[in-house]
């Protein structure tokens, strides 16, 4: 009786470790997605704080929460994540623009606006991408960062004054009220991510 009261504790504490053994795995991935959970609020908090300085928080904040876990809390990734984004609104409002030739019937005038813009917004999309190639070198820069980092301000400012010359070409010639309203949206989707992306790179780098 004694050889098996003993025989059938040991099956039971053998029973015990594998079912503390086969749970291991869950305990730990259960904790990894809490502790990841924690991580992305914390990196969505950053970026938040960040983007409460710019010039559209709610814009800043909505583009650039999706990448939080690539942005985590690092201040170049913040920057140069607000400027891709800023160069895809440009690359989709130039498709945009360039197909309302193709949709509508344009007087000559609007025509000419709608060739103007998709210049304009060209010129934006180049200089965002030179931005874009200088903050991949800012890293390891050197004594050259003050003027790589003032390089890369008179581009992305220069993007935003050449979106603003696509809406100055609206009021000076006389378009209708739908060309202007879809131009004017198109370059404002633009205009929005692209000043966040200098407020941003001014707040971090004021030099």
């Amino acid at each position: 009786m004694e050889a098996y009261s003993s025989t059938t504790l040991t099956i039971l504490i053998l029973l015990n470790l594998l079912f503390l053994v086969s749970n291991i795995p869950t305990t730990l991935a259960a904790t990894s997605s809490a502790s990841n959970s924690v991580s992305t609020i914390s990196y969505k908090t950053y970026i938040q704080t960040a983007c409460n300085s710019t010039t559209y928080p709610r814009v800043c904040y909505s583009s650039l929460s999706p990448y939080a876990s690539t942005i985590k809390g690092h201040p170049q990734k913040l920057c140069k994540t607000a400027l891709s984004v800023a160069a895809k609104a440009a690359r989709n409002a130039s498709s945009t623009i360039s197909n309302l030739s193709k949709l509508m019937a344009l007087t000559r005038s609007e025509a000419a606006v709608i060739k103007d813009c998709i210049e304009n917004v060209k010129d934006s999309i180049d200089e965002l991408k030179q931005s874009l190639n200088e903050m991949g070198h800012l890293g390891a820069c050197g004594s050259d960062c003050q003027l790589q980092i003032s390089n890369i301000k008179t581009w992305v400012s220069a993007a935003i004054t050449d979106e603003s010359t696509c809406t100055d070409g609206l009021e000076e010639q006389k378009v209708s009220a739908t060309v202007k309203n879809k131009i004017s949206s198109s370059i404002l989707n633009v205009a929005r991510p692209t000043s966040n992306a200098l407020s941003l790179f001014n707040s971090h780098y004021p030099y």
